[in-house]
């Protein structure tokens, strides 16, 4: 405490709104799955921008100053000390220089005004698996032209499709109850053996001023992509795709809870992907269960409203 603020007993009683406002935002941090849905899913909306919550804390810190108040100084510690524990761990580098195999995704927009120059783009990162979402059906032949030099297998479903450097068995859409096909899984035989890929492009969810945040859609569609990842018989598996929420998003808890996210695991910061002119949201996800997540990370922008994302597993995970 500055010799300013010595001896003067207000510096304890100024600041209580603002101590106040410091403890609301630590307690719905820390309470995020408790605020209830039935009010225009704000709880999900409020977890699909968790982390920008703590663009109040230096705010608060900048007004207690402001205002002389010990008490609201102190009180600024437990929202920071919340928002730490809840992302601290991803401002570290986690990713590490192995794998065996890269996978990457990308919704490429139906409206994207160069789906050539965007498969090029994403087949440069050098990826082994590449998942695409929101494909068109008048641009699937210039994906697949675009696409054959690198890949030599692949296989489109509705609006999705999977390319692969490896041989693909037992492709299928995987019904995600929308009544048309945005989902499949694949078999994929990798030199290190089979892995179950699935891609899946959940319903996207809307901001309106009459309904607030609507996503009923998305979350019944999640419910029935994590039942079909439960009945899935390949220990190895890998999720590509735009999920249309985020790890903390609670409806999405059928699919995070039985795996793990690569950025989280293996990734450096919150590679947040959406809207790619100012990504705020990480909606796109690499996800695995029976593989080990090595590294993971964003890929440049391209004709798309979504940046790509890429990651490297370990197949071998006996040592």
């Amino acid at each position: 405490m500055t010799a300013g603020w010595r001896g003067d007993p207000r510096v304890w009683r100024r600041g209580l709104v603002l101590a106040a406002l410091a403890l609301l935002l630590a307690l719905v941090m820390l309470m995020h799955s408790r605020v209830p849905n039935r009010f225009g899913n704000l709880g999900s909306l409020t977890e699909t921008f968790l982390p920008w919550l703590g663009l109040a804390i230096p705010v608060l810190l900048v007004l207690g100053i402001v205002r002389r108040s010990a008490t609201a100084l102190i009180a600024v510690l437990l929202p920071a000390i919340v928002w730490l524990n809840l992302f601290g761990g991803l401002l570290t580098d986690k990713s590490g220089s192995g794998g065996d195999l890269m996978v990457a995704t990308h919704n490429v927009n139906a409206a994207n005004p160069d789906p050539a120059g965007t498969a090029r783009e994403v087949a440069a990162s050098g990826a082994d698996v590449l998942a695409l979402e929101e494909l068109k059906a008048s641009a699937v032949p210039v994906y697949e032209r675009a696409l054959a030099p690198t890949y030599r297998y692949h296989a489109v479903e509705g609006t999705v499709g999977l390319w692969s450097k490896y041989p693909m068995t037992g492709v299928r859409a995987v019904d995600i109850k929308l009544g048309w096909t945005r989902a499949m899984r694949a078999t994929v035989s990798t030199p290190k053996g089979q892995v179950a890929v699935y891609v899946a492009h959940m319903p996207s969810v809307r901001v309106k001023v009459e309904a607030g945040f609507t996503a009923r859609q998305r979350d019944k569609s999640a419910d029935a992509l994590g039942e079909a990842i439960v009945d899935e018989p390949l220990a190895r598996v890998v999720l590509l795709g735009d999920l249309n929420g985020t790890m903390n998003d609670r409806a999405l808890n059928d699919v995070t809870s039985q795996m793990r996210s690569t950025q989280g695991a293996a990734g450096s910061g919150f590679g947040f992907t959406w809207p790619a002119s100012f990504p705020m949201a990480r909606i796109d996800q690499i996800m695995v269960k029976g593989v080990e997540p090595e590294s993971s990370w964003t890929l440049p922008r391209t004709g798309s409203d979504h940046l790509p994302v890429a990651a490297r597993v370990k197949l071998d995970t006996s040592n």
